[in-house]
């Protein structure tokens, strides 16, 4: 029996170091998190394949880093991106405020062509911890999401540590990108280069 080929998606995770972007990513894609704090440098690209409505998807999920100086390179690989994660961290209003501009800069590295529409999703990591050290009201961060472009931008608020509503966010994530996709009247499914892509153990390993 014939397999249909799978569509490649380009995600892009933007937001301030220490976030919880990397960590997001690794509970994700290989089920784990480490307490060890390590910053990217540059980016990280992590491979995951998932089923989509009976569709194979392939995600290939950039991991950028937060710090202001990488940000000037950063830029190039939001190029080609079909959704971009919005972290911050729920404790850290500072990590909030800057949604603003790391939206702003994607928008115009990347250059979509309907940057109004362009598919976004927001979020609030380390839920487990806010209990004594919330910063960020929830209704703050659905104000937000409801006043960027005409879409309304899915907000969750995660935990990569207590593995809460990351599964759900990234498949959020990987069906709006899909969308646009399939809404796009020049969308043809594409070959992208994955650069020394490895199997999930290897991509995984602490």
């Amino acid at each position: 029996m014939r397999t249909s080929r799978p569509r490649i998606l380009k995600i892009v995770i933007l937001g301030e170091s220490g976030v919880g972007k990397t960590s997001l990513m690794d509970r994700y894609v290989c089920n784990e998190f480490s307490q060890q704090y390590k910053a990217t440098i540059g980016a990280d690209f992590y491979t995951k394949d998932v089923i989509i409505d009976d569709k194979p998807v392939g995600l290939q999920i950039w991991d950028t880093a937060g710090q202001e100086r990488y940000q000037s390179l950063g830029s190039a690989f939001y190029r080609g991106a079909d959704a971009c994660v919005l972290v911050y961290d729920m404790t850290d209003a500072r990590s909030f405020d800057a949604l603003d501009s790391w939206r702003d800069e994607f928008l115009i590295s990347a250059a979509p062509r309907d940057p109004d529409s362009f598919p976004f999703v927001v979020m609030g990591n380390k839920v487990d911890v806010i209990d004594r050290a919330r910063a960020v009201p929830t209704k703050k961060a659905q104000d937000w999401c409801y006043s960027k472009g005409t879409n309304v931008i899915p907000l969750f608020e995660t935990s990569a540590m207590d593995d809460i509503n990351v599964e759900a966010a990234f498949d959020a994530v990987a069906r709006s990108g899909l969308r646009r996709g399939e809404q796009d009247e020049d969308f043809i499914p594409r070959d992208t280069v994955e650069i020394n892509r490895k199997p999930v153990d290897e991509q995984c390993a602490c």
